[in-house]
């Protein structure tokens, strides 16, 4: 009799097949190799995604959705960082528009379309109020903080903070971010526990054993590696492709943001499915929050060691769009209850973002 494998087979072959392409592209195999590239990392966020299911099973809400919010993150400071450092000053405002981009399409692209796709299956989908009040108060105070204050302070001219301001805000958002984590995972954790957590038959499911859970943990951290490597690989061809298109370079951070966020975004969309909306907003902004919570601290430290000059600050129409997103979603998480209109109005300030990008 067939012994029957831990985890489906496709998710153990995909980051191995994707580790074996990358080691290849030193051969230089052409233009259809790259494409060949970019369907093996789909193939490897994918089975991330998977992986990351297990292992969030097994450890419970919420520490599932904040294991895999960090894991997101890690991804998403590397290639920054990576992507900085061989770039040179060019990369200025690439953490600015890869952040931006994240927080924009987490709030208004995932969290849009988790609303919709759970509006139209459910009607109406319930979430615990105070954890998500918990997570959006945080999160307004980091974005202006960080993305929207740089442009008005008058030591130093332009959208950029000095050294000491740079250190300061990076403190005040490790600090904000590590109380939102205190507080999600210790003291208040039952804010961020579904309401009908009782009688959710997806909840109470058997967890997988620890050897099971292992298992995807190895596999996880093996796709998401490969996802940083292929991302980085693949930047330059996106960047000259951008550039042929005739599209502003800000677009290569939503091309990035939009590459490490699949898994998050996969995950949060298949659990609204599930009438898991909870688990979907756990995932959404707790991503959001390490995002940038997490990337400007470790710009600042790339900042201070290589005496490099970020740019934080965006312009008056990033800011107008961030805003109204973040005001839209204050509204339409104010009551613990949405509905198919509330994912509706993000999508198309997402769309409204995407095109005020490419046709500025």
């Amino acid at each position: 009799m067939n012994k029957k494998l831990p985890v489906p087979l496709w998710t153990i072959l995909s980051p191995i097949v994707a580790w074996l392409a990358y080691f290849a592209n030193s051969l230089d195999l052409g233009v259809f190799y790259t494409f060949f590239l970019a369907a093996v990392l789909i193939a490897a966020v994918l089975a991330a995604v998977h992986h990351a299911e297990v292992v969030a099973h097994r450890v419970g809400e919420p520490f599932g959705t904040l294991l895999l919010a960090l894991a997101i993150t890690v991804i998403e400071v590397a290639l920054i960082v990576s992507l900085m450092l061989t770039g040179g000053p060019d990369t200025a405002a690439l953490a600015r528009d890869t952040v931006l981009a994240a927080v924009m399409i987490i709030l208004t692209g995932i969290i849009g379309l988790c609303l919709l796709v759970g509006g139209a299956k459910f009607k109406e989908q319930v979430f615990s109020l105070p954890g998500v009040s918990a997570a959006v108060v945080t999160l307004t105070a980091i974005l202006v903080l960080t993305l929207i204050l740089p442009n008005y302070t008058t030591s130093k001219a332009g959208p950029e903070y000095t050294p000491t301001q740079l250190i300061f805000v990076a403190v005040v958002c490790l600090v904000l971010y590590g109380a939102f984590v205190m507080v999600q995972t210790i003291r208040h954790r039952d804010f961020f526990l579904p309401p009908d957590a009782d009688g959710n038959e997806e909840i109470h499911a058997e967890p997988p054993t620890n050897k099971v859970a292992l298992l995807s943990t190895f596999l996880l951290l093996l796709c998401l590696g490969i996802v940083v490597l292929l991302a980085k690989a693949l930047a330059p061809d996106i960047e000259n492709a951008v550039v042929d298109f005739g599209a502003p370079k800000s677009l290569v951070g939503v091309i990035i943001a939009t590459v490490v966020l699949l898994p998050e975004g996969l995950a949060a969309y298949r659990a609204a499915r599930k009438n898991r909306l909870q688990t979907s907003l756990n995932l959404a902004l707790g991503s959001a929050l390490a995002s940038i919570g997490l990337t400007i601290p470790a710009v600042a430290i790339v900042s201070m060691v290589t005496g490099m000059t970020i740019t934080l600050g965006i312009d008056m129409k990033a800011t107008v769009l961030l805003l109204l997103a973040q005001f839209t979603i204050m509204l339409s998480l104010a009551t613990g209850r949405t509905n198919i209109l509330q994912g509706i109005v993000l999508l198309v300030i997402f769309m409204v973002y995407l095109f005020t990008i490419i046709a500025p």
